[in-house]
């Protein structure tokens, strides 16, 4: 990465990191980016798609499980094992400002997987359903843009992994809502 990008990415990391800290984000920050809280989101998804849709529910939903696993493994398996950029909160040369809120973990930082696996779950969802429901398009961005940040709130992330794993995710989301759309199941939702 260029010194230039480098040195902005960490200056960017320390103000939403520090200068934004916060008692109220941070107590929320780690809930948002914390996988279980939103299990009960995920079984509400599975359950209206096969209520609603039935056969096309469960079409969306293997859809949505293949969006997932390809984001999750592209960017944990592939992109990270690539770059190995250090974690911000392993980083030594952050170690002196750093503000810990939730544990590091021994992973690599770039990109962030909870980035690119939440926006491919949005994207994903707003090309689904947004005919219907125009409302899921700002809410599905909200939704994933949030737990993006909260990566970077908390310390285990800087802002270009998590904009790189944003911009993944949302290729991986076009990727499987185009074969939604080619399938012509898009008609009678």
């Amino acid at each position: 990465m260029p010194d230039y990008l480098l040195q902005f990415d960490r200056q960017l990391f320390h103000f939403i990191n520090h200068d934004l800290g916060n008692t109220f984000f941070d107590l929320l920050m780690p809930v948002l980016r914390n996988r279980l809280v939103w299990i009960p989101l995920y079984i509400f998804i599975f359950v209206f798609c096969l209520w609603r849709y039935r056969k096309r529910g469960a079409v969306i939903i293997i859809l949505l499980a293949l969006t997932f696993g390809l984001a999750d493994f592209g960017s944990a398996t592939i992109i990270k094992s690539f770059y190995q950029r250090v974690r911000p909160c392993n980083d030594p040369a952050m170690a002196a400002t750093i503000v810990r809120r939730v544990d590091c973990g021994p992973g690599y930082s770039f990109p962030s997987t909870h980035a690119s696996d939440h926006f491919a779950i949005a994207v994903f969802l707003i090309i689904v359903f947004y005919k219907r429901h125009k409302w899921i398009l700002p809410v599905g961005l909200l939704w994933a843009a949030s737990i993006s940040f909260a990566q970077v709130y908390v310390g285990v992330h800087y802002p270009v992994d998590v904009t790189a794993g944003a911009i993944y995710g949302s290729l991986v989301g076009l990727l499987f809502g185009w074969i939604f759309w080619k399938a012509n199941l898009m008609h009678s939702l």
